[in-house]
């Protein structure tokens, strides 16, 4: 939760742009974040029109999508050692 104003307002991201630098360190990328809010579960919500994400969150996110990815390819691996196994 979070504690204070101060500690709200920097880990509150304002604009696709600020998503952006975020995330792939460019201002420019923008239509990256839009991309994956139109395609992925990305958290954000809007004030206005205006898309916003907190940082915390984000992460969190971004941690969460790494272990999904991390246990799917353990299953892939598994799949494909077993199916090597039945080829010797």
């Amino acid at each position: 939760m979070i504690k204070d104003d101060a500690e709200f307002s920097t880990d509150l991201m304002r604009g696709a742009e600020e998503i952006a630098h975020f995330l792939f360190g460019t201002e420019s990328a923008r239509r990256k974040v839009y991309h994956l809010i139109a395609t992925t579960k990305f958290p954000h919500f809007k004030l206005g029109s205006m898309i916003c994400a907190r940082k915390s969150v984000v992460i969190q996110w971004i941690e969460i999508q790494e272990l999904r990815h991390a246990n799917d390819n353990s299953k892939l691996d598994t799949k494909f050692v077993r199916f090597g196994n039945v080829q010797n």
